[in-house]
């Protein structure tokens, strides 16, 4: 197995867990929980190695200095690094205070047995517990890496079935989120927002600025960026509203209109092959002629608009500056990585910045969260030793988070006379999917906070470099699973697109795999075989080949219903983390409206830790993939971005929200396989066939919205 990173950063044992005296157990993590449930999953793990049980675990809150730094809860890592680093911690906790108790018994340690942290002799009947021997004390010892974890036929809390944690809370209206902070003397702020990304302040009307100052606003203007602040949140909307609507903006040449698939074609670009999921940097090959042994070539091209993450709740953050200190708490994914970038922005030292993880809406990728903690910041530096509140509104949220990119796919490949694959060639085109504020040289981790582009001293927006890992960005998930020969992947990185694009749930890979598992339907089709059938035989890893089987048997795969299409799909995330094959039946109206019926995800994540919170994630998985496949596209003009509410850009309703059944899979003994990521290429796979089984449309753009299934239909 390979090096645990967070394990590399953070070896000491009392980073990650502590024995209080009063009987509970505070674990620690870098890792956030956005509503994933991962820290119930990492609860049930550090409960499991220390037997203890579960509701004596306190998972403390992730804030700088305190917590390990585990960088970005981001790329399926948290069960397969976090989980994996608390569960050695836990067992190296469980082994040191064995060890101490059986000094202090005077007896074997062979004989000891523990049950919710009390620790027995089988030899004397003489007993303590873990707060008794270790209450409030500091280990000073690092994790064992060979600590000896528990085997699954010992396991009496993974697996089972638990009430995440937080959710009685939720589910009665208590639980706080980062909007609903408050603190003596706190201000409520707003930013007064240009029309688009390339617009520069003229002018601020001086006599409404000067009323509403009078009236209590404060009203902070740097360079192009402006706000305004008070202590009543109703007057700080309507302040903001009035000085929108008296600024004055030079609009330059505001954003072009252009068709954003050509560019992609056409624009500059830089390009790599990639050779089992790592681009190469090297001259990409010419696309070669089908080989001897082919019999029939196919070529398509599928598209995939910019998508936003839409958060329900927009962002938020509380920023307090005194003494030279900044405190912000945030529902940003990388806390470490916001306050070392914070400090760039802010030209502050980076131990006088403290940045607090408060959970916000939920987000799956790189949205607004740490934009408006700069914001909040901004104003609180202009108005210190008060705290500010600063929330987003709708408009802002939709138009100034950055965007999953559009994208574009170009499929080629030849089958034998037994319809087996024998060429197979992808490119992919794409803005970067990474421009989360890491912290780097020139202040690149401050340049990506927008606001750091509308200060009187602007950053640079720095040029987005190609990902070389593997499977990063635009080549996530690029290098199928499938056994196909002579391979010609190619990743293109396209300069000078139009829109802010960053981390979106399953970045590359949601279109990469919708293009992938349309175009086997396509060659099954050609060979004239059973789709479920062509994956069989295109697959050798028997895991892959089972939740196919898993997923087509759940389904019925050859019992549809009179009207409806069905289709499947799979894929594991980036070819190292989670299998999942996806079933979907669904039917196309007369009004060219594709309603859902029914989704089966089948999922192979390893061992499986908490089995309702996996489900969950397969569920919202579906659920938000089928939304972006059917609905979503951000839309935009000269004057800004358009897609500025939920009826200018509509997302899924509950009156087309399928039944979802989900098969787990569960391989005990097995490493944790990172999930949260792998359902939407699958999903948009599997919708994207239904629809052709339905109607006989193949449809190569995404959304499929009524009227593109109607275009297709005329086609």
């Amino acid at each position: 197995m390979p090096p645990n990173p967070s394990l590399c950063k953070h070896p000491k044992l009392d980073d990650w867990l502590s024995i209080r005296a009063d009987g509970r157990v505070t674990v620690r993590t870098g890792k956030v929980d956005l509503g994933q449930r991962v820290s119930t999953a990492i609860a049930v793990i550090a409960a499991e190695e220390l037997d203890v049980e579960l509701a004596r675990i306190d998972i403390a809150r992730t804030e700088t200095g305190v917590s390990p730094d585990e960088g970005v809860t981001a790329a399926s890592n948290s069960m397969e690094v976090s989980g994996r680093a608390v569960r050695l911690a836990a067992a190296t906790a469980r082994h040191h205070l064995l060890f101490l108790a059986a000094s202090a018994l005077q007896v074997d340690p062979s004989s000891l047995e523990v049950v919710d942290g009390m620790i027995q002799s089988r030899a004397t009947n003489r007993s303590t517990t873990y707060w008794e021997l270790f209450g409030d004390k500091a280990f000073g010892i690092p994790v064992d890496l060979d600590a000896k974890v528990k085997s699954p036929n010992e396991f009496r809390q993974i697996g089972w079935h638990v009430i995440a944690r937080g959710m009685e809370d939720l589910t009665i209206g208590k639980a706080r989120f980062v909007h609903d902070l408050t603190m003596p003397g706190m201000f409520h702020a707003r930013v007064v927002r240009p029309p688009h990304y390339h617009a520069r302040l003229q002018k601020l009307d001086e006599s409404v600025r000067r009323r509403l100052e009078k009236a209590g606003v404060r009203v902070v203007c740097d360079g192009s960026f402006v706000a305004v602040a008070t202590e009543d949140e109703y007057a700080a909307v309507k302040a903001a509203e009035r000085v929108a609507s008296t600024t004055n903006w030079h609009t330059g040449r505001g954003i072009e209109p252009q068709d954003v698939y050509e560019k992609l074609r056409v624009n500059d670009r830089v390009s790599f092959p990639v050779v089992e999921g790592v681009p190469q940097n090297k001259p990409v090959p010419a696309l070669a002629d089908p080989p001897r042994e082919a019999k029939v070539t196919l070529q398509s091209r599928f598209e995939s608009p910019y998508r936003m993450h839409g958060a329900i709740g927009p962002s938020a953050a509380l920023a307090l500056s005194e003494d030279d200190r900044l405190s912000v708490w945030t529902h940003s994914q990388g806390i470490y990585n916001l306050r070392d970038s914070l400090a760039e922005a802010l030209n502050m030292k980076v131990d006088a910045v403290r940045v607090v993880h408060v959970p916000g809406a939920g987000c799956f990728g790189h949205n607004g969260a740490d934009d408006v903690a700069l914001d909040a910041a901004l104003v609180a530096r202009a108005i210190p030793d008060r705290p500010v509140l600063l929330k987003w509104s709708r408009e802002d949220e939709h138009a100034w988070e950055p965007y999953g990119s559009c994208m574009a796919m170009e499929l080629c490949a030849s089958l034998d006379a037994s319809g087996s694959v024998v060429a197979w060639s992808q490119e992919t085109y794409s803005d970067t999917h990474s421009t989360r504020p890491y912290p780097g040289p020139n202040g690149i981790g401050a340049a990506r906070l927008l606001a750091t582009r509308h200060l009187a001293q602007p950053l640079t927006t720095p040029v987005s470099q190609p990902s070389m890992g593997r499977h990063q960005g635009i080549h996530h998930n690029l290098d199928p699973l499938y056994t196909f020969p002579k391979r010609r992947l190619v990743k293109h990185l396209v300069r000078d697109l139009p829109l802010r694009t960053s981390a979106l749930r399953s970045l590359g890979a949601y279109a990469n795999v919708f293009a992938i598992e349309s175009f086997i339907d396509e060659l099954a089709e050609a060979a004239g075989v059973d789709p479920f059938e062509f994956r069989l035989r295109q697959l050798a890893d028997e895991r892959a080949i089972a939740v196919l089987k898993a997923a087509a048997e759940r389904m019925g795969w050859d019992e549809t219903e009179p009207g409806h299409g069905r289709g499947i799909a799979f894929a594991q995330y980036k070819n190292v983390k989670a299998y999942l094959a996806v079933g979907m039946e669904l039917e196309v109206t007369d009004a060219a409206e594709v309603r859902l019926h029914r989704a089966v995800v089948a999922v192979d994540a390893g061992q499986v830790v908490d089995p309702d919170g996996l489900a969950a994630q397969m569920e919202g998985g579906v659920l938000q993939a089928a939304s972006w496949t059917l609905y979503e596209e951000v839309r935009f003009d000269r004057n800004g971005i358009t897609s500025r509410d939920w009826e200018s850009y509509p997302i899924l309703r509950f009156d087309n929200i399928p039944e979802i059944e989900t098969v787990l899979m569960n391989r005990p003994g097995e490493p944790f396989l990172g999930v949260g990521e792998a359902p939407p290429g699958p999903t948009a796979g599997a919708i994207a066939n239904a629809i052709r089984d339905a109607t006989g449309l193949r449809l190569y753009r995404l959304p499929f919205t009524p009227d593109a299934i109607r275009a297709a239909a005329l086609k």
